[in-house]
């Protein structure tokens, strides 16, 4: 297969701050390679980086072979970009938004002219070419990020939480566009999220990213089965004691976090009663048991020590830090 990135040794700091830390990673061309992470791990400073906003501290990258540093017009001519923040001038309708963006690419008027009509087509916005953006809902919002981002026949596509904020049913179809792109056109996407589902259900492969280091790297079926089996998740007042009651040989993995044990296993079905019979044993209250297959947010968990959403808390004052020096 042929490489459309590839990513060497990546690293960028803010002063103090390692926003991304020595990764290194390559993606396929048609591949939708997802980094998934908290808020605050690294995910934007890479797509920052590779899409030549931003200079690396160090390390190197490509992009559909050119290099990130030495031959920014080339990567920039070959990539289309939908950002986390909203770029649409809400003023002008969305034919003017998407005519605008091919005027700055050069675009012959009549090559222009078909592609964005096949193109608010194909996000199903034809019949609102001449309505003013700001009266789209925000579902429509990024559907036209993603046709404008599409205008100019880029060979990567960089979606940046593309999701974000938006209510389940908007997502669930901007999902089906985002996978619908990639199937039929063969567009390489990378796509950055903190989403769980998004990125099992959209990406070929995942590279799980915490502390602005590359924690896990694979399939989305491969990690969760790196996991083993099935999760028993169990709620208590004393974590600690089921963790020193359950360390028993078909236990592959348990933990603690957040006032709740994590135990990985095979056939837990099997197991729950004789698990709920150790603990009454010792005299440990249950509050809640459950079982479920492994997740992405397991497999995170069993990296990291932590959900998503606990790395989300604690890395707050690196994201109000970071914020800041993107800002300069």
């Amino acid at each position: 297969m042929t490489v459309a990135i590839h990513v060497n040794h990546l690293t960028r700091k803010f002063n103090d701050l390692v926003a991304v830390n020595d990764i290194s990673f390559e993606i396929e061309q048609g591949e939708i390679f997802g980094l998934l992470g908290p808020n605050g791990a690294g995910k934007t400073t890479t797509l920052a980086m590779l899409s030549t906003m931003l200079k690396p501290t160090s390390g190197s990258a490509t992009v559909n072979g050119m290099d990130i540093e030495h031959n920014e017009d080339g990567v920039r001519k070959s990539i289309g970009i939908v950002f986390q923040d909203q770029s649409l001038d809400e003023e002008l309708t969305a034919w003017e938004n998407m005519d605008f963006h091919g005027r700055l690419y050069r675009i012959p008027g009549d090559i222009r002219n078909q592609r964005i009509t096949e193109l608010l087509a194909l996000v199903e916005l034809g019949d609102r070419k001449d309505d003013i953006v700001k009266t789209f809902s925000g579902g429509m919002r990024r559907r036209l990020e993603i046709a404008r981002g599409l205008l100019h026949r880029p060979a990567v596509l960089f979606l940046d939480e593309p999701t974000l904020g938006l209510d389940p049913q908007t997502r669930n179809h901007l999902w089906q566009y985002i996978a619908t792109l990639n199937k039929e056109h063969g567009i390489t996407i990378i796509l950055t999220t903190h989403y769980m589902e998004e990125a099992d259900r959209l990406c070929n492969r995942i590279a799980i990213i915490d502390h602005g280091k590359i924690i896990a790297l694979d399939t989305p079926a491969n990690l969760k089965d790196g996991i083993g089996g099935d999760v028993v998740t169990i709620k208590s007042s004393d974590p600690s004691a089921i963790v020193a009651a359950l360390r028993e040989p078909w236990v592959s993995r348990i933990e603690q976090h957040n006032g709740q044990v994590t135990i990985s296993l095979q056939n837990a079905e099997q197991h729950v009663s004789t698990i709920v019979t150790l603990l009454n044993r010792d005299g440990i209250a249950i509050e809640s048991i459950s079982i479920h297959k492994p997740t992405l947010e397991d497999v995170f968990l069993s990296f990291t020590g932590k959900t998503i959403r606990e790395e989300e808390a604690d890395g707050k004052a690196n994201m109000r830090m970071y914020h800041k020096m993107m800002r300069r």
